[in-house]
């Protein structure tokens, strides 16, 4: 989408050049600095906010394969290798915990979902959950509720810290020459001859490539190029509670409601999953929504009785991309040559930012990713739209 040379003259000339813009500093544009970096490229990061300041730093912190969505498996696999190895890639391992990740069922017709769900897995090759019955979930767990029925488990997922990881990836990006502007919004994209260019209240910022991870402000990014895609925002909201002794060595979810549940060894319990509070996109806001905490608490209490009266010591929320088919965009645009997206991970992003940074490198550095990304295309809502649409009558 090459515009005319007169187009430079909507852009003042650029305060700083570089041979990948990347716009957007959470954890899937620090790590796609990092890998782009770590080849040698020249990158520069246009954060609006400040790094981790919505979903990368404002999530449960789950590192997981468990649930996946079957296209993301293959990523998170991937994704989880570079988990248990990420103090040796980044120099810091992001207080990543192997605690092993548990879905429970909670009434025979939920553990069937379950059995049902591995078994559909495994049609497919992939090995990595496994069904477990009550006996196994209490030997796991003996404080749970005694009405659960059995469970999935993930024996090598865990959880971390969302805004340590975020921090690290972009520290690791740093030590390597990537240059990160914080309180900098891209306001226009435009691709001028062989340059991208890049609006900002700092001045105008230019490079040769340009990736866009700039999460639920990507899809405006996006629609300037042509490129629509069908995104909504969301705000996803935290809670963690006071110190509790020690209870729970797993990190939760549930088959039947919205639940991720970790303690911390510090007796804190981190309460999320998909809590969606009230986001405001042009102020860069989330607020939580109380009535909805409310509800995931119950849930926890259902499930761990005896944290009744445990008090809540705070809560938070961050703004995330949600698109309509529930999987991200990680692709090269299909209007623009040298502009590639990672956006739109729907809550469920952190596990994959390790690989999803990695991938995105090699789109924008060889033309093509060591694993396919078919799944996550930006014209796939095109396709879907055209087949959903009524054909005409033939002509005779």
């Amino acid at each position: 989408m090459s515009k005319r040379p007169e187009a430079l003259h909507s852009f003042a000339a650029p305060v700083a050049e570089a041979d990948v813009l990347v716009i957007g500093g959470g954890l899937h544009g620090s790590s796609s600095a990092f890998h782009l970096a770590r080849r040698g490229a020249r990158v520069i990061v246009l954060e609006a906010d400040y790094v981790g300041r919505h979903s990368s730093g404002v999530n449960a912190g789950g590192v997981r394969t468990l649930g996946r969505l079957l296209p993301e498996i293959p990523v998170s696999l991937m994704s989880r290798e570079i988990w248990h190895t990420l103090a040796e890639t980044i120099g810091d391992d992001g207080g990543f915990v192997a605690s092993g990740q548990l879905k429970i069922a909670e009434s025979d017709a939920e553990l069937d979902e379950c059995r049902a769900r591995v078994a559909m897995l495994e049609a497919h090759g992939f090995t990595h959950e496994t069904v477990i019955d009550a006996a196994t979930v209490r030997e796991l767990e003996p404080a749970i509720a005694p009405h659960v029925t059995g469970g999935i488990w993930v024996a090598r997922d865990g959880y971390a810290l969302p805004f340590r990881t975020t921090a690290a990836f972009r520290l690791a990006a740093q030590r390597l020459g990537a240059v990160f502007h914080e309180g900098t919004p891209v306001s226009t994209i435009e691709q001028v001859g062989t340059r991208w260019l890049a609006q900002t209240p700092a001045g105008t910022f230019a490079a040769e490539k340009l990736v866009v991870t700039a999460g639920a402000w990507a899809g405006d990014l996006a629609r300037q190029v042509g490129e629509p895609v069908p995104v909504h925002a969301e705000g996803l909201m935290l809670m963690v509670t006071h110190r509790v002794a020690p209870f729970c060595r797993s990190t939760l979810g549930a088959t039947g409601r919205p639940l991720s549940f970790k303690q911390f060894d510090n007796g804190t319990v981190v309460i999320g999953g998909k809590l969606i509070g009230i986001a405001d996109l042009p102020a860069r806001h989330g607020e939580v929504d109380f009535a909805r905490l409310v509800r995931s608490a119950h849930t926890v209490v259902d499930l761990f009785p005896h944290l009744r009266h445990l008090g809540i010591n705070r809560a938070w929320a961050g703004v995330e991309a949600f698109t309509d088919d529930s999987l991200p965009v990680i692709s090269p645009s299909r209007r623009a040559s040298n502009l590639t997206y990672s956006f739109g991970y729907c809550g469920s992003g952190f596990q994959m930012g390790p690989a999803c940074g990695k991938l995105v490198s090699e789109l924008v550095l060889d033309g093509a990713a060591s694993l396919s990304l078919d799944a996550f295309a930006i014209d796939r809502f095109d396709a879907k739209a055209i087949a959903a649409a009524p054909q005409a009558d033939a002509v005779h």
